[in-house]
């Protein structure tokens, strides 16, 4: 996308940029997401937030569990020398 030149705007005791639809749209961001912010070679980069790891695992494990889905594949076994073991 061609480069666009935004003003600097004062809000409260802080500055901000308005940043048009367009790249928001082809980079994902919205006011729900927010973006990272950091300075990288004397630029201001902005990027969508990375997502944490695991995001969305208890869901879908409760999805399968709900569904009666969560047998083990492989069911129980144990090592070869495991009948030699004193507890």
């Amino acid at each position: 996308m061609k480069s666009r030149r935004v003003s600097i705007r004062q809000i409260g005791n802080s500055h901000g940029v308005v940043i048009p639809k367009p790249f928001l749209v082809q980079l994902g961001l919205n006011g729900e997401t927010g973006a990272e912010m950091k300075i990288e070679g004397g630029a201001l980069v902005l990027r969508r937030p990375a997502s944490p790891a695991r995001t969305g695992w208890a869901k879908a494990a409760r999805k399968i569990a709900e569904a009666g889905d969560d047998a083990l594949v492989l069911g129980e076994f144990g090592n070869a020398a495991d009948a030699e073991l004193t507890w």
